[in-house]
Protein backbone atom coordinates (compact mmCIF):
# COMPACT_ATOMS: atom_id res chain seq x y z
CA UNK A 1 0.00 0.00 0.00
CA UNK A 2 2.87 2.30 0.81
CA UNK A 3 4.16 2.01 -2.75
CA UNK A 4 0.79 3.18 -4.09
CA UNK A 5 0.95 6.41 -2.10
CA UNK A 6 4.64 7.00 -2.77
CA UNK A 7 4.16 6.48 -6.50
CA UNK A 8 1.31 8.96 -6.52
CA UNK A 9 3.29 11.57 -4.61
CA UNK A 10 6.36 11.10 -6.77
CA UNK A 11 4.57 11.34 -10.10
CA UNK A 12 1.54 13.40 -9.12
CA UNK A 13 3.54 16.04 -7.33
CA UNK A 14 3.18 17.55 -3.89
CA UNK A 15 1.78 21.07 -3.88
CA UNK A 16 2.73 21.99 -0.31
CA UNK A 17 6.08 21.23 1.35
CA UNK A 18 5.52 20.77 5.08
CA UNK A 19 7.78 22.38 7.68
CA UNK A 20 9.82 20.27 10.09
CA UNK A 21 7.14 20.11 12.77
CA UNK A 22 5.07 17.26 14.18
CA UNK A 23 2.33 16.33 11.73
CA UNK A 24 -0.79 15.36 13.60
CA UNK A 25 -3.94 13.60 12.46
CA UNK A 26 -6.72 14.35 14.95
CA UNK A 27 -10.00 12.46 14.43
CA UNK A 28 -13.25 13.98 15.65
CA UNK A 29 -16.86 12.93 15.56
CA UNK A 30 -18.62 15.27 13.17
CA UNK A 31 -22.04 15.53 11.54
CA UNK A 32 -22.33 16.67 7.94
CA UNK A 33 -25.32 17.38 5.72
CA UNK A 34 -25.29 15.17 2.63
CA UNK A 35 -27.99 15.85 0.04
CA UNK A 36 -29.90 17.73 2.72
CA UNK A 37 -29.74 14.86 5.22
CA UNK A 38 -27.58 15.17 8.38
CA UNK A 39 -25.13 12.29 8.68
CA UNK A 40 -23.07 11.21 11.66
CA UNK A 41 -19.46 10.51 10.93
CA UNK A 42 -15.79 11.05 11.62
CA UNK A 43 -13.29 13.51 10.23
CA UNK A 44 -9.52 13.38 10.27
CA UNK A 45 -7.46 16.52 9.62
CA UNK A 46 -4.37 15.94 7.50
CA UNK A 47 -1.82 18.74 7.17
CA UNK A 48 -1.20 18.23 3.47
CA UNK A 49 -2.51 19.64 0.19
CA UNK A 50 -6.20 18.85 -0.44
CA UNK A 51 -5.67 17.57 -3.99
CA UNK A 52 -2.94 15.18 -2.87
CA UNK A 53 -5.01 13.94 0.05
CA UNK A 54 -8.18 13.48 -2.00
CA UNK A 55 -6.48 11.54 -4.78
CA UNK A 56 -4.67 9.30 -2.29
CA UNK A 57 -7.88 8.76 -0.26
CA UNK A 58 -9.81 7.64 -3.34
CA UNK A 59 -7.03 5.21 -4.27
CA UNK A 60 -6.96 3.94 -0.70
CA UNK A 61 -10.71 3.35 -0.55
CA UNK A 62 -10.91 1.84 -4.02
CA UNK A 63 -8.23 -0.72 -3.26
CA UNK A 64 -9.36 -1.55 0.28
CA UNK A 65 -13.11 -0.94 0.45
CA UNK A 66 -14.68 -1.20 -2.99
CA UNK A 67 -15.84 0.66 -6.09
CA UNK A 68 -16.52 4.38 -5.59
CA UNK A 69 -19.33 6.44 -7.08
CA UNK A 70 -18.73 10.19 -7.29
CA UNK A 71 -21.72 12.52 -7.03
CA UNK A 72 -20.60 16.15 -7.16
CA UNK A 73 -17.67 15.67 -4.82
CA UNK A 74 -19.46 13.24 -2.49
CA UNK A 75 -18.13 9.70 -2.70
CA UNK A 76 -20.24 6.59 -2.13
CA UNK A 77 -19.44 2.91 -1.73
CA UNK A 78 -22.68 1.00 -1.35
CA UNK A 79 -21.12 -2.24 -0.16
CA UNK A 80 -17.84 -1.23 1.45
CA UNK A 81 -15.85 -4.08 2.93
CA UNK A 82 -13.44 -3.07 5.70
CA UNK A 83 -13.02 -6.13 7.91
CA UNK A 84 -11.29 -4.25 10.71
CA UNK A 85 -14.47 -2.20 11.20
CA UNK A 86 -17.24 -4.60 10.20
CA UNK A 87 -17.44 -8.15 8.91
CA UNK A 88 -20.49 -7.23 6.85
CA UNK A 89 -20.78 -4.72 3.98
CA UNK A 90 -21.34 -1.08 4.96
CA UNK A 91 -22.68 1.92 3.09
CA UNK A 92 -19.85 4.44 3.04
CA UNK A 93 -20.22 8.15 2.29
CA UNK A 94 -17.15 10.41 2.20
CA UNK A 95 -16.03 13.94 1.42
CA UNK A 96 -12.66 15.67 1.28
CA UNK A 97 -12.55 19.41 1.99
CA UNK A 98 -9.84 22.00 2.67
CA UNK A 99 -9.82 23.41 6.21
CA UNK A 100 -7.98 26.23 7.95
CA UNK A 101 -5.50 23.71 9.39
CA UNK A 102 -5.12 21.31 6.48
CA UNK A 103 -7.44 18.92 4.67
CA UNK A 104 -10.43 17.20 6.22
CA UNK A 105 -11.31 13.63 5.25
CA UNK A 106 -14.84 12.91 6.48
CA UNK A 107 -16.82 9.73 6.26
CA UNK A 108 -20.06 8.23 7.46
CA UNK A 109 -20.55 4.49 7.83
CA UNK A 110 -23.93 2.80 7.83
CA UNK A 111 -23.32 -0.50 9.61
CA UNK A 112 -26.75 -1.81 8.74
CA UNK A 113 -28.18 -1.76 12.25
CA UNK A 114 -26.68 1.61 13.27
CA UNK A 115 -24.62 4.52 12.03
CA UNK A 116 -21.03 4.78 13.17
CA UNK A 117 -20.89 6.86 16.35
CA UNK A 118 -18.77 7.23 19.45
CA UNK A 119 -21.66 6.29 21.75
CA UNK A 120 -23.76 4.08 19.47
CA UNK A 121 -20.94 1.88 18.14
CA UNK A 122 -17.86 2.48 20.32
CA UNK A 123 -15.88 -0.57 19.14
CA UNK A 124 -16.41 0.16 15.46
CA UNK A 125 -15.82 3.85 16.12
CA UNK A 126 -12.35 3.14 17.53
CA UNK A 127 -11.49 0.86 14.60
CA UNK A 128 -12.70 3.47 12.11
CA UNK A 129 -10.69 6.13 13.94
CA UNK A 130 -7.60 3.93 13.70
CA UNK A 131 -8.30 3.38 9.99
CA UNK A 132 -8.34 7.13 9.33
CA UNK A 133 -5.24 7.73 11.46
CA UNK A 134 -3.38 4.95 9.67
CA UNK A 135 -4.25 6.54 6.34
CA UNK A 136 -3.05 9.96 7.53
CA UNK A 137 0.20 8.55 8.94
CA UNK A 138 0.85 6.71 5.71
CA UNK A 139 0.45 9.95 3.78
CA UNK A 140 2.81 11.73 6.17
CA UNK A 141 5.42 8.99 5.79
CA UNK A 142 5.18 9.13 2.01
CA UNK A 143 5.30 12.92 2.10
CA UNK A 144 8.49 12.78 4.18
CA UNK A 145 9.94 10.12 1.87
CA UNK A 146 9.29 12.41 -1.07
CA UNK A 147 10.89 15.34 0.73
CA UNK A 148 13.93 13.16 1.45
CA UNK A 149 14.17 12.22 -2.23
CA UNK A 150 13.87 15.85 -3.30
CA UNK A 151 16.37 16.97 -0.65
CA UNK A 152 18.77 14.26 -1.82
CA UNK A 153 18.27 15.42 -5.41
CA UNK A 154 18.90 19.03 -4.37
CA UNK A 155 22.05 17.96 -2.52
CA UNK A 156 23.29 16.09 -5.58
CA UNK A 157 22.65 19.16 -7.73
CA UNK A 158 24.57 21.26 -5.20
CA UNK A 159 27.44 18.76 -5.23
CA UNK A 160 27.51 18.70 -9.02
CA UNK A 161 27.49 22.49 -9.04
CA UNK A 162 30.36 22.53 -6.54
CA UNK A 163 32.35 20.16 -8.73
CA UNK A 164 31.58 22.32 -11.76
CA UNK A 165 32.77 25.43 -9.90
CA UNK A 166 35.99 23.67 -8.91
CA UNK A 167 36.52 22.55 -12.51
CA UNK A 168 35.89 26.11 -13.65
CA UNK A 169 38.47 27.36 -11.15
CA UNK A 170 40.98 24.75 -12.35
CA UNK A 171 40.37 25.74 -15.96
CA UNK A 172 40.79 29.40 -15.02
CA UNK A 173 44.10 28.59 -13.33
CA UNK A 174 45.25 26.73 -16.44
CA UNK A 175 44.17 29.70 -18.57
CA UNK A 176 46.20 32.01 -16.31
CA UNK A 177 49.25 29.78 -16.71
CA UNK A 178 48.76 29.69 -20.49
CA UNK A 179 48.47 33.46 -20.44
CA UNK A 180 51.71 33.75 -18.47
CA UNK A 181 53.49 31.53 -20.99
CA UNK A 182 52.06 33.51 -23.87
CA UNK A 183 53.08 36.77 -22.18
CA UNK A 184 56.61 35.46 -21.75
CA UNK A 185 56.68 34.52 -25.43
CA UNK A 186 55.37 37.95 -26.40
CA UNK A 187 57.91 39.65 -24.09
CA UNK A 188 60.66 37.61 -25.73
CA UNK A 189 59.39 38.58 -29.17
CA UNK A 190 59.26 42.23 -28.10
CA UNK A 191 62.84 42.04 -26.82
CA UNK A 192 63.93 40.42 -30.06
CA UNK A 193 61.99 43.02 -32.02
CA UNK A 194 63.63 45.84 -30.09
CA UNK A 195 67.06 44.36 -30.77
CA UNK A 196 66.25 44.00 -34.46
CA UNK A 197 64.90 47.57 -34.52
CA UNK A 198 68.10 48.86 -32.92
CA UNK A 199 70.14 46.87 -35.42
CA UNK A 200 68.11 48.26 -38.32
CA UNK A 201 68.44 51.82 -37.02
CA UNK A 202 72.20 51.36 -36.73
CA UNK A 203 72.32 49.91 -40.23
CA UNK A 204 70.29 52.87 -41.48
CA UNK A 205 72.71 55.32 -39.86
CA UNK A 206 75.66 53.47 -41.38
CA UNK A 207 73.94 53.58 -44.75
CA UNK A 208 73.41 57.32 -44.44
CA UNK A 209 77.10 57.74 -43.69
CA UNK A 210 77.99 55.58 -46.69
CA UNK A 211 75.67 57.67 -48.87
CA UNK A 212 77.38 60.85 -47.64
CA UNK A 213 80.81 59.34 -48.30
CA UNK A 214 79.70 58.19 -51.75
CA UNK A 215 78.44 61.68 -52.58
CA UNK A 216 81.75 63.15 -51.40
CA UNK A 217 83.64 60.62 -53.53
CA UNK A 218 81.53 61.56 -56.56
CA UNK A 219 82.39 65.21 -56.01
CA UNK A 220 86.08 64.37 -55.63
CA UNK A 221 86.05 62.24 -58.76
CA UNK A 222 84.28 65.00 -60.70
CA UNK A 223 86.92 67.51 -59.57
CA UNK A 224 89.68 65.10 -60.60
CA UNK A 225 88.04 64.60 -63.98
CA UNK A 226 87.81 68.29 -64.59
CA UNK A 227 91.45 68.65 -63.63
CA UNK A 228 92.45 66.00 -66.17
CA UNK A 229 90.37 67.68 -68.85
CA UNK A 230 92.04 70.97 -68.01
CA UNK A 231 95.44 69.37 -68.66
CA UNK A 232 94.33 68.47 -72.16
CA UNK A 233 93.41 72.05 -72.85
CA UNK A 234 96.87 73.22 -71.72
CA UNK A 235 98.77 71.12 -74.25
CA UNK A 236 100.52 73.46 -76.74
Amino acid sequence: MKNVFLSFLLFGGLAIAQPAVAQKSPVDEMDMSIEGIPRKGQRVIIQLDAKVVETAWLKYLTERAGKITNKKGVYYINAAMIDAISKTPMRLISRVDPTTTGTGVWWSLDLGNAYLGKDATPVQYREAEKYLKDFARQLYRDDIALQVLEADKAQKIAQDNHIAVIREADETKRAVERNKVRKAEIDALLSQNQAELLQLNNALEDNLKKQEAARADIVAKRVALEAVKEKVNKIE
